[in-house]
């Protein structure tokens, strides 16, 4: 349908009472058999997809408003408006609306609920009473008149008749014409009067008498009335203050007539809600519901006018770019996109995105670029709002940019270094543009909001960027405060303690505090990127430098930053901070607070904990072996005792472990020798069985085999005259009562080593690592070797690592 006059936007007011933008499409009056009535039905213009079908109901009360709105309400608290491009569509289904209730065009509204108490009592009434009867116009029945005024209130069909009474004839005009009479005769009660009555037509809640107040004619009237509240002794200065100090200024002049009106408009009407009105109470705050929606209206249509002025828009941005421009006028502009973007947060999320879209279009963050990098304060600070907005409203946008920028030589000029350099070099005491400006740097770098179905690869392309070229940039000054730790000392009155926090001061350390905290950050949510980076720069012990420092707060930051590395319980990490000796720092603090039971001590024994709860293995063998001296005397909690009992029970299964292994060991040595036999040269030779099968066990024969060798040239046995050959052994293990040298005996005796009895001698060297002391290996093992062996394993005592202090 290209009929623009039927051309519409559909809202519903939301719990918050703020409008909800429901879609824009073409309203038609058209019977609906379903509903068995005349219905308004509106048509999405993108898909033709229904976004309304209501039914015109003869009891619903419909409003008029601003001469393109038509409000009602549908259900208890379900508001519905129709906001339309042209006026003469709304009047075409006003109209409508008021043929099928039986009501007067011409009426701002239909009729008005009202509860059945009220409504029997109104039937009572005469008809000779359908409009309330207004005293005339004079000074001296403005009493009567603002009594009037206040006692209808309470009676939602007496405060519509009363607004018919007051749109008739020009009397609210007529009434502004006196409060210019009673001004300039200074009557004091006639002013009180005005204002209680402007107060309660405010309260009236209706747009049509709100179009007459708030024209230009009347407005500064009206605000003139409100200044001379009777509880005050002397009147407020309203209208001097927006004649006077609050200035309209154009930075781009603005042709639209139309459009310079309703800004006018709507700031005056704002500083009306906001600055003169009192807050309402609970009984009152419905009642200047059609006020808030007045301004959002306007609000509304101010961001549609300049959006779709293209030239205006061109014109800001390149007068704000310009080299040439002064710093005044730069101000102004910058000034101008804040208020600007300040209004857009009025608009739905549709309105939004094609407002932001269209700033992105004409190279708002290019501007934002250069504006942040100046030094003024004001447009530093006013870039930031506008740099927070663009970031609230699309992180994915901003990092598409960053990601975009011509890759210079000097990494400061990109835009998210000059957001890190702003954050350092914040002049705040209090750091508040820092803070601010740390929180979007976090929502930047968050991956949450980088799992985009459209850009996939967006957080590793982003991530790999950022610390390339940025994370540098961020802890230049947490690397610059712990550089040097001789040279920097904090002489404290009363304290010798060296400190490397150089300066440590209140500003900087809430400084480095941001930093940790973002880096703290970046531990939980880029796991292999910043762990890259930790490891190069070493940067878990220059952060632990900060343990010494004056202030608690920043000792706290740098030990969640330990705890939250740890807490990944990677042994990457774990290796790392073992190889560097990185709980030194933390325990000398833990032992520099001493019965202190603070925070510092809380936050270092629940760090302990944890890795005691966890059971890291290589973290507690760490810190018993190094630490548990100076730590045993902290009884006060059990984690160091359970500690030391963890270390114990890992120490016994490892002990059992290995005399497992030395036990199967000992199994193969003699699987070994049953499978070896002499063959005719008297070498011993192996059986069928690789070298890759048994590595150790075969590693230990050849070595015996080389000590055999080498002995046999010296000692190798000679021929006997019966051919035969003789060997000599030099200890017990070739006795001759041995089984397997019983199938190989010489023909002449050789000497033994055995004892008399014929048992053969004892050795306390293990069977499965034999000592040759001459020249050949013992063969066999017998198996009450293995028991007294078994027995002096038992009788030695148990090696336990030193624990050092």
């Amino acid at each position: 349908m290209s009929d623009t006059r039927r051309r519409v936007k559909v809202y519903t007011l939301n719990e918050d009472r703020q409008w909800d933008d429901r879609g824009t499409g073409h309203v038609s009056s058209t019977f609906v058999e379903r509903l068995k009535g005349i219905s308004l039905l509106v048509r999405a213009e993108s898909d033709g997809s229904l976004l309304l079908e209501s039914k015109i109901s003869p009891n619903t009360a419909y409003q008029k408003q601003q001469d393109t709105l038509i409000v009602w309400s549908e259900a208890e608290n379900y508001d519905l408006a129709l906001s339309f491009q042209e006026k003469a569509g709304c009047d075409e289904i006003w109209e409508k609306i008021c043929q099928v209730q039986g009501k007067d065009p011409a009426l701002e509204i239909t009729q008005d609920p009202i509860d059945e108490s009220e409504e029997e009592r109104f039937e009572e009434m005469p008809e000779t009473s359908h409009l309330v009867e207004l005293p005339p116009c004079e000074l001296a029945r403005l009493e009567e008149i603002a009594d009037l005024v206040t006692s209808v209130l309470s009676s939602p069909i007496r405060r519509e008749k009363l607004a018919l009474a007051l749109m008739s004839e020009g009397y609210m005009k007529k009434l502004l014409q006196l409060f210019q009479v009673c001004e300039d005769l200074d009557n004091r009660e006639g002013l009180h009067h005005l204002y209680e009555i402007v107060r309660g037509v405010l309260f009236l809640n209706k747009a049509a008498l709100f179009e007459v107040m708030f024209s230009d004619d009347c407005i500064m009237d009206v605000v003139g009335c409100l200044e001379f509240d009777p509880s005050l002794v002397q009147p407020k200065k309203h209208r001097e203050f927006l004649t006077k100090t609050a200035k309209f200024k154009e930075v781009i002049p603005i042709t639209d007539s139309e459009l310079r009106q309703k800004i006018h408009q709507t700031y005056r009407v704002q500083y009306i809600q906001d600055i003169i009105l009192p807050t309402p109470s609970v009984f009152e705050e419905n009642f200047l519901s059609t006020l808030t929606s007045f301004i959002f209206f306007n609000k509304v249509e101010i961001v549609s006018m300049l959006q779709e002025d293209e030239k205006f828009l061109t014109e800001v941005f390149a007068q704000l770019t310009d080299e040439a421009t002064e710093d005044g006028k730069r101000r102004e502009l910058v000034n101008f996109f804040k208020e600007f973007c300040a209004f857009s947060q009025t608009l739905q999320p549709q309105n939004r995105d094609a407002f932001f879209k269209t700033l992105a279009n004409l190279g708002i963050l290019p501007a934002l670029e250069i504006v942040m990098g100046m030094d003024d304060l004001q447009v530093r600070a006013a870039a930031t709002d506008i740099f927070s907005y663009l970031v609230e409203f699309s992180p994915s946008m901003v990092r598409e940019f960053v990601m975009q920028e011509p890759q210079q030589t000097d990494d400061d000029v990109l835009l998210i270094n000059v957001v890190i350099k702003q954050m350092i070099c914040d002049s705040d005491p209090e750091l508040g543009g820092a803070v601010q400006l740390m929180g979007l740097l976090r929502t930047l770098i968050d991956p949450e909001n980088m799992l985009a179905p459209t850009n996939k690869t967006e957080k590793t392309e982003f991530l790999s960027f950022f610390y390339k070229y940025c994370m540098q940039v961020l802890t230049v000054p947490l690397l610059a405060s712990t550089v040097d730790e001789k040279n920097c000392k904090d002489l404290q009155e009363g304290s010798t303690k060296i400190n490397p926090v150089c300066p440590d001061n209140f500003q900087t350390a809430q400084l480095l505090a941001l930093i940790l905290e973002l880096l703290t950050f970046c531990v939980e949510h880029h796991t292999y990127h910043i762990k890259t980076y930790i490891m190069n720069k070493d940067l878990l012990r220059r952060v632990l430098v900060l343990m010494n420092s004056k202030h608690t707060f920043l000792a706290l930051c740098a030990l969640r930053f330990m705890r939250r590395i740890i807490g990944q319980k990677d042994e990457y990490y774990n290796r790392y901070i073992v190889k560097g000796n990185l709980f030194e720092p933390v325990i000398n603090t833990l032992l520099d607070n001493g019965t202190r039971y603070n925070l510092l001590n809380s936050a270092i024994i629940e760090l302990f904990e944890f890795i005691k709860v966890e059971d890291i293995k290589s973290l507690i063998a760490h810190i018993i072996d190094n630490y548990y001296k100076a730590l045993e005397s902290i009884e006060y909690v059990q984690t160091f005792k359970g500690l030391k009992g963890r270390y114990e029970q890992e120490k016994d299964r490892q002990t059992l472990r290995l005399n497992r292994y030395r036990r199967d060991a000992r199994t193969l040595d003699e699987d070994e020798d049953e499978e070896m036999w002499f063959n005719e040269d008297g070498e011993a030779i192996e059986k069928s069985r690789p070298e890759e099968e048994f590595p150790e066990s075969f590693g230990k024969y050849m070595e015996a085999k080389k000590v055999k060798e080498s002995d046999n040239k010296e000692n190798f046995p000679k021929r006997t005259p019966t051919g035969s050959f003789k060997f000599t052994f030099s200890h017990s293990a070739g006795a001759a009562n041995g089984t397997n040298g019983a199938n190989c005996k010489p023909a002449t005796s050789p000497t033994s080593a055995a004892s008399p009895n014929g048992s053969p001698a004892k050795s306390a060297t293990p069977p499965a690592t034999p000592v040759v002391k001459t020249a050949m290996v013992g063969l066999v093992d017998y198996p009450d070797d293995e028991d007294e062996e078994d027995e002096d394993e038992e009788q030695s005592p148990r090696k336990r690592p030193r624990l050092g202090s």
